[in-house]
């Protein structure tokens, strides 16, 4: 079977490896006579499964002792709405660094919990760059900021230092690059990037922000409950956990993180190369400075232009290629798992492209 160059935004590409063991082990998993899907939460070989991921995480990532790992479900959305009910004290600010929407988002589910300020913002230039020049504030509950932008295409390069607690959501690139975790107070992302499918949300929290965990929501909302049960207060996504899992071991084959980044750095050079030297023809949304090696966007001179690269490039055999709604043009989401032909055909068939329409 031919294999689709696979650049959808999420859910997006697994591992080809990770699938076929996946599929070598989905009627009868270990030896149990069972599928992952169908054993237990509570029994000793899903144990090993929940708690060999929740090690690799740490193992990869270099997560330090101080610092938890929780499964949780909903997405980033619940942690938008779970963050503030935990951690957003009254009579004091949540503060955003703005520079999508998905920041958007999280500041607009803060907001109705209590108050929220915006530390700086790059709407004004239809978030091109990553804003990040802002006032340290010494008073508030947290900062958050959003790693990468997938509609924008637009990721810090290098993370703050900050007086408050800093949080951050990482869904569209944990697991791409290697990041200092002690800068942080809490990451979440969910999955359906770099991690696996969706249905499993990771969050690597540090234990002295558990301590803040408001007690009058639900217990459901409050981390404390996971972290007290090893997130095993309710059935968790057993099986996205699993496939998570093995995208680690995947990664841990590939030489960890230092090995993806310098791999993920080509084949976004090979992309960006391109629209740079295409004289105009196409032209990148983000500035160079601020430029994600997660999701490539640009823009053709028009748009006939733009539907006939799309339907062109479906034909040869690419998806995912159009860009988000709200922007327009084009994007090619190149997560750990896109492998470099991928890009390389791409970079080709964009190159063919524009001798053919120029």
């Amino acid at each position: 079977m031919k294999r689709t160059y696979n650049f959808n935004a999420g859910p997006a590409a697994i591992p080809l490896a990770v699938l076929e063991k996946a599929q070598s082990e989905l009627v009868d998993f270990n030896g149990t006579g069972m599928s992952v899907m169908e054993l237990s939460h509570r029994s000793k070989s899903y144990e090993e499964v929940h708690n060999r991921a929740s090690a690799l995480l740490k193992e990869l990532m270099g997560i330090p002792e101080e610092y938890e790992v929780l499964f949780l479900q909903g997405g980033a959305s619940l942690q938008f709405a779970m963050i503030p009910m935990n951690f957003l004290k009254s009579e004091t600010d949540a503060h955003f660094i703005m520079s999508g929407v998905w920041s958007e988002k999280a500041q607009s589910e803060a907001s109705k919990i209590g108050n929220t300020n915006i530390l700086a913002s790059s709407k004004d230039d239809r978030y091109t760059y990553i804003p990040e020049t802002f006032e340290d504030p010494a008073e508030g509950s947290y900062i958050h900021l959003t790693s990468n932008n997938t509609i924008y295409g637009t990721q810090w390069q290098d993370f703050p230092i900050t007086k408050l607690p800093l949080i951050a959501d990482m869904s569209s690139d944990i697991m791409s690059r290697e990041f200092d975790v002690s800068r942080f107070s809490l990451i979440y992302a969910g999955a359906q990037k770099n991690l696996g499918p969706s249905g499993v949300t990771v969050v690597i929290v540090k234990k002295d922000m558990l301590a803040e965990t408001n007690e009058q929501i639900p217990a459901i909302l409050k981390y404390s409950t996971h972290s007290k049960q090893n997130s095993l207060y309710n059935t968790p996504p057993t099986f996205a956990i699993y496939m998570l899992s093995l995208v680690l071991e995947w990664i841990q084959e590939q030489g960890g993180l230092a090995a993806i980044e310098a791999l993920n750095n080509k084949k976004a050079s090979l992309l960006y190369d391109c629209i740079d030297q295409s004289g105009g023809f196409y032209s990148g949304h983000a500035e160079k400075t601020s430029r994600s090696a997660m999701n490539v966007t640009f823009t053709l001179k028009n748009e006939e232009l733009t539907k006939a690269f799309i339907k062109e490039s479906i034909e040869s055999g690419f998806s995912g290629l159009g860009g988000h709604r709200s922007i327009g043009g084009c994007r090619a989401s190149i997560y750990n798992a896109v492998p470099i032909e991928a890009c390389q055909a791409l970079a080709d068939f964009m190159a063919n492209f524009q001798k053919k329409h120029a």
